[in-house]
């Protein structure tokens, strides 16, 4: 009983600790529109709503897509689910990219449900996050190709540098923690991928920093292919 005491006690304090995030990234994001940036898209807030639905629906539908990586333990594989995420940050601004990733997430464990406690849930939230918004900042301030490019790379500089920190200090800690599995167990999945690996340190140095290096380019690079071209077929709706 008082293990299951301990357990429960554990995680209301990881999802409390999701929760504040999810307000503090929120609130970033909404202080970001409100006082420096001048070019966000104006729709009604129906259609503003309805664009976020289908975005965060189809990108709990690429979660499922998943591919798995040679150089990384099975638990890192990538999905193309921040494309459409980014897309909907790029139209209509910073917050509708937070919420826009909050509901992928959302969709995705009605649908899917959960295999590593949530933690890896939570982290494709706010790593994900690290991403798109810095990214929509610097498209917004002024909107071109060249600052399309620049917020992409920024956000991916910005998703290598803070997802492998937080993965270090938080994610793969609380992971085992929540899920009872020893760090050395962990570790030892990274060693069947890699032989490099073979503590916290080199398993988010050879998986997670290419890992989300990775991602950030590829996901970079096919939304800058997609992204004009779905802005014409909106446009075109709005009119």
């Amino acid at each position: 009983m008082a293990k299951l005491l301990e357990s429960a006690k554990e995680n209301l304090s990881f999802l409390l600790v999701c929760l504040l995030i999810f307000l503090a990234l929120f609130a970033v994001a909404k202080i970001v529109e409100k006082t420096c940036l001048k070019t966000l898209k104006e729709v009604t807030k129906t259609r503003r709503m309805a664009y976020i639905a289908i975005f965060g629906v189809i990108a709990a539908v690429l979660m499922y897509i998943e591919i798995p990586l040679p150089f990384a333990p099975n638990f890192y594989e990538i999905d193309f689910s921040e494309v459409p995420v980014l897309i909907s940050t790029f139209y209509l601004g910073p917050v509708a990219g937070v919420t826009t990733e909050l509901l992928k997430v959302i969709l995705k464990l009605f649908l899917k449900g959960t295999s590593t406690v949530f933690v890896g849930d939570f982290a494709n939230f706010v790593i994900g996050c690290s991403f798109v918004l810095p990214a929509s900042i610097v498209y917004h301030t002024r909107k071109s190709k060249g600052t399309a490019i620049g917020g992409m790379a920024l956000g991916t500089a910005c998703m290598t540098i803070f997802g492998s920190a937080f993965n270090a200090v938080y994610l793969i800690p609380k992971y085992s923690q929540l899920f009872e599995m020893p760090l050395d167990a962990i570790i030892g999945m990274g060693t069947a991928a890699n032989s490099a690996i073979n503590s916290v340190t080199t398993l988010v140095l050879f998986a997670v920093v290419p890992f989300n290096l990775l991602k950030g380019v590829l996901v970079s690079i096919i939304t800058y292919l997609l992204y004009k071209r779905v802005e014409k077929i909106l446009i075109v709706r709005e009119q």
